[in-house]
């Protein structure tokens, strides 16, 4: 019995041993000038070695370009990074560092479309059977992309073996295309109607092939227009929610911009042209964190939240010490003063960082996109910048209407006189309502940086937007503040394609004039006594 056990291991170790020693033969074969060569060799590899992961990590490092073999050793290796000529690598059967060298010892395995497509179609198969739901998925996006008359078989059978609904419908779909596009008589009709219930670009590519080639029937035509115009007008009211999607979320920032200026232009009355280098700052925090704290990407955003409410806070209550509190009452010198603070602050963070743009990575959680069908999907950065937005909106709300500090804000902001009568210190009450609102601007820098990337003239883009929806909504007003920004960012999002970014900008400060004319306190009126000045 022992025996026979220990046959059984020798005789697996064996088949291991030699199915290795034939995939590194096979390989080799890779090294070839011969395109044509390469191609069969793929399609060898794919038949021989599907089941191997070396397989599709040899193939999706060949088509992306970082698939090299050693000149002198024959080695393959995968390019990981470069520095200017010096090439870091790592063996591709053994996953070991290889020591940097120079460009000129390696050579690559070149490819050209053809055989990238013939890759990506062989890389779909690999994975159409596969156990995990995610690789099959993927699978059937490729061979979507990459439909062709021979991968027939191949997505019937599939769909036979396939169990999950997501997977299903696009097998469903490539093999209706496959059968508008190839196959005749009644079954190529058929298709063609049933083609007219998908929504994806390959299915208003194929249709289109069929209304554009002469040799189709004049029914066949007919009948691929009528499903091109229903795909087309079902696409068309999906464009608009995800119109009304971008303009949400631009609404957003918007909202967490002008948030901070509506606190302290309400309470304060101080035209703070400063406020857009507190997100500056904000942005900044984040990018900083980053490079602090590189292997914490998935975390870094959130520890950037309140970093950059604290930093972005302490900066407000200095400026608002140092300079502000001396120039209440006086609107045109707060101004000045407040515009040559945000050229300071400019300049510091050009010293201190560049005056370069600065890349902020999205952590995972936030990459990519929420797929609600091929015609729509929502990106998760902008998705959660919604989400953040309504939380701090509300948090602020929560701030301002059920905590002492908000009590004694509020009676500044509709009766300042009256307020310092009663004891509170008005004094103290503009620093923290100047620290909160510049706090909330960083947040929004923070948000900013996972849209743009960060530079020292951040800010700036946003300052008069954020002032146009503090006026539109109601100065001091954190509902108007809400609905003004939601406004103009839905307004300007819808505007933007017919007229350009820049006329559409034209078109809402226009808009918010004759607006201010008929409604000079804006959507909701400041109330109380001060509320006269």
């Amino acid at each position: 019995m022992k025996i026979n056990i220990i046959k059984i291991i020798f005789l697996n170790l064996f088949f291991l041993s030699s199915l290795f020693a034939n995939f590194e033969q096979d390989i080799t074969k890779l090294q070839t000038n011969s395109l044509k060569t390469k191609q069969k060799v793929v399609v060898d590899l794919v038949e021989k070695y599907s089941e191997d992961d070396r397989t599709n990590l040899l193939l999706t490092k060949m088509k992306d370009g970082d698939l090299y073999y050693i000149k002198s050793s024959k080695k393959f290796v995968i390019l990981e990074k470069k520095e200017g000529k010096i090439f870091h690598t790592k063996n591709f059967l053994t996953g070991e560092k290889v020591k940097p060298k120079s460009r000129r010892d390696f050579s690559k395995v070149k490819t050209n479309n053809k055989l990238r497509s013939i890759i990506k179609s062989k890389l779909a198969q690999m994975n159409l059977f596969s156990k995990k739901q995610e690789k099959r998925l993927i699978s059937a996006k490729n061979i979507l992309k990459n439909l062709d008359k021979e991968l027939e078989p191949l997505v019937q059978k599939a769909l036979l073996k396939e169990k999950d609904d997501d997977v299903k419908k696009l097998l469903e779909e490539a093999n209706t295309i496959l059968k508008a596009k190839y196959s005749s008589g009644e079954e190529q009709l058929t298709a063609v109607k049933e083609l007219g219930d998908y929504l994806s670009n390959q299915t208003m590519i194929a249709l289109k092939e069929i209304i554009n080639n002469e040799n189709n029937s004049k029914e066949l035509i007919k009948t691929a227009k009528s499903s091109l115009g229903s795909v087309e007008t079902i696409r068309s009211y999906y464009a608009v929610v995800e119109k009304a999607f971008f303009g949400l979320s631009m609404g957003s920032v918007l909202l967490l911009a002008a948030i901070g200026l509506a606190i302290t232009f309400g309470v304060m009355k101080v035209i703070n042209m400063a406020h857009g280098e507190m997100m500056m700052i904000g942005a900044y925090t984040t990018y900083t964190l980053q490079q602090v704290m590189p292997n914490l990407i998935e975390y870094s955003i959130i520890v950037a939240i309140p970093a950059a409410f604290i930093v972005s806070g302490i900066v407000g209550i200095i400026i608002e010490r140092l300079v502000i509190r001396h120039l209440y009452g006086r609107p045109l010198e707060t101004l000045l003063a407040t515009f040559g603070i945000s050229l300071i602050l400019q300049q510091i963070v050009r010293t201190i960082y560049s005056p370069l743009n600065q890349e902020v990575k999205t952590p995972q959680w936030m990459s990519g996109a929420l797929e609600i069908n091929s015609a729509l999907s929502l990106t998760y950065n902008r998705l959660y910048i919604i989400i953040f937005a309504v939380l701090v909106f509300f948090g602020i709300l929560m701030v301002l209407n059920k905590t002492s500090l908000g009590l004694k804000v509020r009676a500044v902001t509709q009766n300042r006189q009256m307020a310092q009568a009663m004891g509170i210190k008005t004094s103290w009450i503009d620093a923290m309502t100047f620290g909160i609102g510049s706090g909330i601007a960083g947040i929004a820098g923070v948000a900013l940086s996972q849209l743009t990337n960060v530079g020292p003239n951040l800010g700036q883009a946003y300052i008069v937007d954020s002032f146009m929806v503090v006026v539109f909504g109601g100065v001091g007003n954190l509902w108007g503040t809400l609905i003004g920004a939601l406004t103009l960012g839905e307004i300007n999002k819808f505007i933007e394609p017919v007229a350009g970014a820049v006329l559409a900008k034209v078109i809402i400060l226009v808009f918010i004039i004759l607006f201010i004319q008929k409604r000079p306190r804006g959507l909701f009126p400041q109330k109380g006594r001060d509320a006269q000045d």
